[in-house]
């Protein structure tokens, strides 16, 4: 078993006992490792020990969606269908496919592609030329059919496995130095996806809701101008083609239920618990 494996199993497992709030040698237990040299690896790989993972499980929901709900109304002027808007946090920059390269089906396109393990399973990032089109975790389908998804999404495009060309796209969400990005990681992250105005809309929606916070699929729609379309905005949500860069697991149901994730409920509490521990004052670092 690697460590990321390690950290996976030892997350999963905190997730399904997080009421019995069990201790460092209980967890480490389950992946047969020493506490210490459990707490180690844990920190080393997710930045954050094993006990602040398992208190931002325990986090009041609705209190971060409350905080989140100033950053969504100040940025909605500025979301809409022209792709013009800017980001949250100016890093990542999303560019929708043009009609002409949707109506080439990806002709004359080299795509990369790789699997790279993480704290939650390995992911599937797939590239073209201009950026990442695909990102999605492994353990939700096998390779095999996620890149027959990808094939059927760009036809006439080439697939090259080139996981070197695509690792920097991990290593930029796990690897992290005193919140830096590592050196092989470009100044942005470009996102090129195909999807109608409407989820391209809401991809840029998701983008404004900063780490370590949530919103509900109605202040979304809220912040679209469009009050009365929260299920059409859950249905954009759930077809989101690039998972944790485009962050569909920070939305949940207004009442602070987690709400549905195409990679599964577990993946996503996990995925919230570690970015809430990572940003929280209370929670950071590994003690």
């Amino acid at each position: 078993m690697n460590d990321y494996a390690r950290i996976e199993k030892a997350m999963a497992y905190m997730v399904a006992n997080a009421a019995d709030q069990p201790c460092l040698d209980a967890v480490a237990a389950q992946v047969h490792l020493s506490a210490y040299h459990f707490q180690r690896i844990f920190c080393r790989y997710a930045g954050i020990s094993p006990k602040r993972f398992l208190q931002a499980l325990t986090l009041e929901r609705g209190k971060q969606l409350i905080a989140s709900a100033e950053s969504l109304d100040t940025t909605a002027h500025s979301l809409g269908l022209s792709g013009s808007s800017r980001l949250y946090d100016h890093f990542v920059q999303l560019e929708a496919v043009t009609p002409g390269e949707f109506k080439r089906q990806g002709e004359g396109v080299d795509i990369t592609y790789g699997v790279h393990p993480t704290p939650f399973s390995e992911v599937l990032v797939a590239m073209t030329p201009r950026g990442i089109c695909r990102m999605a975790f492994v353990a939700a389908g096998h390779q095999a059919s996620l890149l027959e998804q990808l094939g059927k999404q760009w036809p006439r495009s080439t697939l090259n496995h080139r996981p070197e060309a695509t690792r920097y796209v991990v290593d930029a969400l796990f690897l992290k130095t005193a919140k830096t990005q590592p050196e092989t990681t470009p100044h942005i992250l470009p996102l090129h996806v195909s999807g109608t105005n409407f989820q391209i809309a809401v991809w840029r929606a998701l983008l404004t809701i900063p780490d370590g916070h949530l919103a509900s699929y109605s202040q979304i729609a809220q912040a679209l101008g469009m009050p009365k379309a929260s299920r059409a905005v859950g249905n954009a949500v759930g077809a989101n083609p690039v998972a944790l860069w485009i962050p569909c697991h920070r939305v949940i149901q207004q009442s602070g239920a987690l709400g549905g994730y195409r990679w599964g409920i577990e993946t996503k509490q996990q995925v919230q618990a570690w970015e809430a521990a990572q940003h929280s004052p209370l929670l950071a670092g590994c003690s």
